[in-house]
């Protein structure tokens, strides 16, 4: 072992970072293979499955849009999950170290790490949110069950909509505003156009604006910093940086609560909302007699699919590859990929049940179509289904769980993004921060808690909004385009099996097969053919009916420019500082492997690897399908 191994394996048996069992001991590794499972499963599976899968599903033809589902997770989702997953477990390496295979490449890294700081300053407010509203779920009535007035609830706050009001014309020639008592005691009707309709919102929506957000009426009005937003803020850190302050080692045993508690309430949730009258009539509107095969004739449809098995699975994100690089090397990464894709895809369906049979149920006590009732997102989480749990018995209950489930499905994704940070900082700078983990875990929460006041401002709601339209999408697109090229075109697909085999053990031409066509093929197709119908049918992001203004939408393009832009970057400087005479001869030492690429351990490098590429290695369009050895 090197001096510096020595050093840091210290440092860190005295932190509590490396057991008896742990291989590589300058890094770790993860205390049993259900830690790993489970943080994975908790990483992958977030609030989306429960606040956008359900919505996606009912609006795309029920039970029928299963089927682009399935075809997208088999073409994009798990080949993409695979890829990386055994890409960081080779390498042991965080999403920037592990391009020293293709050292060109290194700014998708560079990517990887400012995406997940943005997603992590912004995912912590939406914890955030759902604590506050944890919190007040202990009260009895719950607040928003009415217009309170001691939350701040005004005039036009109404259980229910509000007859309008009539500009009626006398008899004398005036006219007079008379309200529909009037017009019904004086045997008379409001003409069409006199009517005068009065601003309504219900208590739930009204408690959401003006009590938990102090929403400002545009982005335009920073307003002021909201401040119990601001506490829940600071304390969903302090849970992120307790749990991660030993890195895997204490974040893995969380995450056998956090990763689990969700299915625990989902089950409750479902079995109370089947019981509940009008369930049927919700869960069928989601996946029953709703279904519309003819909706998969339309392209929208095979796009909200495939959009939503790439961004459920954690790819692009550096998550995956952070979390299997802690992974012994010969742990079957294949078996993990089958695995942890059925279960987030199950969890989704399930989900969707949990959620239309309580929705069905509102629908049914207020006289309503389930599609006037049904929301995504923000909207679902925070206005349609609190307002569903007000009307049940023993509300504060329900709602206490159902907030508590959306803050553990979100701080395990929190805690795959933030380690993701952390891991790629400890990689570059082994000698100085391996052995300071908690420090560096307090500042990096420190920072980042100051950088996401912004969020909990009173127009940090469209902040939100904002980041989320533009952070969230093309540039996961690009990355994983980018790693699919990097690793199947330019690394080589067969050098890249090759590894991978060193770590499961050899299989058949059959067995790779699908992977290779997937890898160099149908994936990358498929994300070019996403990104491009994203951009063609790009439309100006509003929140509601509010209008974003064309500085916010010029800011949106300069955070996506100010991600990716590391990618043109790295590789320009790698090219040049490159040797070779000619352009060509750059390119090619670019494109190289670093001399100190491979399995971390040197004991791992000696199974069959070679540090140099072999020219055998570079793919060959004719031998992808047919000779899986190099």
């Amino acid at each position: 072992m090197s001096q510096m191994g020595q050093v840091v394996f210290d440092g860190s048996a005295a932190d509590g970072h490396v057991g008896e069992s742990d291989e590589n001991v300058e890094r770790s590794n993860w205390s049993s293979k259900t830690d790993y499972l489970l943080s994975v499963i908790g990483c992958a599976v977030g609030l989306g499955n429960v606040w956008r899968f359900p919505y996606l599903a009912y609006r795309n033809g029920g039970g029928a849009f299963l089927i682009p589902y399935l075809l997208m997770l088999a073409m994009a989702g798990m080949p993409v999950f695979f890829l990386e997953s055994s890409f960081g477990q080779f390498a042991s390496r965080g999403p920037i170290a592990v391009w020293k295979a293709v050292p060109m490449l290194q700014g998708v890294g560079i990517t990887m790490i400012f995406l997940s700081v943005i997603s992590a300053i912004s995912y912590n407010c939406i914890i955030a949110y759902s604590l506050f509203y944890l919190f007040a779920s202990f009260q009895s009535p719950l607040p928003w069950s009415d217009c309170f007035r001691w939350w701040g609830a005004d005039e036009t706050c109404s259980r229910t909509p509000r007859d309008p009001f009539c500009n009626l014309t006398l008899e004398s020639g005036y006219s007079e505003v008379v309200n529909t008592t009037w017009l019904q005691a004086n045997n008379k009707t409001c003409s069409n156009g006199s009517e005068i309709y009065v601003p309504h919102q219900g208590p739930t929506e009204q408690y959401w604006d003006k009590k938990v957000l102090h929403r400002s009426r545009s982005i335009d009005e920073m307003g002021e910093i909201v401040w119990h937003l601001a506490l829940c803020l600071l304390l969903a850190w302090l849970i992120v940086g307790a749990a991660l302050s030993k890195g895997i080692k204490s974040s893995g045993k969380v995450v056998y609560f956090t990763a689990t508690f969700p299915y625990v309430v989902l089950t409750v949730l479902l079995i109370r909302g089947l019981t509940l009258e009008g369930a049927r009539k919700g869960i069928e509107f989601y996946i029953g007699n709703q279904s519309d095969f003819s909706k998969l004739v339309d392209a929208e449809v095979w796009k909200d699919a495939a959009t939503q098995i790439f961004y459920s699975f954690a790819v692009g994100w550096g998550n995956l590859i952070t979390l299997s690089s802690y992974n012994k090397f010969h742990n079957n990464c294949y078996r993990d990929t089958i695995t942890v894709c059925v279960v987030n895809c199950a969890t989704s369906v399930f989900a969707g049940f949990a959620i239309f049979s309580v929705l069905g149920h509102m629908a049914h006590v207020q006289d309503k179509p389930v599609s006037e009732v049904a929301q995504s997102g923000f909207g679902l989480a925070f206005i349609a289904y609190p307002e569903a749990l007000a009307q049940l018995p023993w509300a504060p209950l329900w709602s206490t769980l159902f907030f508590f489930m959306l803050i553990t499905l979100g701080i395990d994704t929190q805690f795959g993004t933030f380690e993701t940070i952390l891991t790629s900082l400890m990689d570059q700078y082994p000698k100085h921060l391996q052995s300071k983990r908690v420090l560096l875990t307090a500042g990096a929460c420190l920072l980042l808690f100051l950088l996401g006041l912004v969020y909990v401002t009173q127009a940090g709601i469209y902040w939100m909004h904002l980041t989320d339209y533009f952070c969230t999408g093309w540039i996961l697109v690009t990355v994983a385009l980018l790693e699919l090229i990097g690793l199947s075109w330019i690394y080589g697909v067969n050098r890249f099996i090759k590894d991978i085999e060193m770590m499961i053990g050899e299989r058949s031409w059959l067995f790779w097969l699908w992977w290779k066509v997937c890898w160099c093929f149908i994936s990358p197709c498929l994300l070019v053919v996403i990104l491009a119908w994203s951009l063609a049918t790009f439309t100006q992001p509003t929140f509601g009916l509010v209008q974003y203004p064309v500085w916010a939408v010029a800011l949106g393009w300069c955070m996506i420019i100010f991600c990716i832009m590391w990618i043109p970057i790295i590789a320009i400087v790698s090219v040049f500082q490159a040797e070779g005479s000619t352009l060509y001869q750059k390119l090619s030492a670019a494109c190289r492997s670093a001399p100190d690429w491979g399995p971390y351990l040197e004991q791992h490098r000696g199974e069959r690897y070679r540090n140099k590429p072999d020219p055998a290695d570079s793919p060959n369009t004719m031998e992808l399908l047919t000779d899986h050895k190099v």
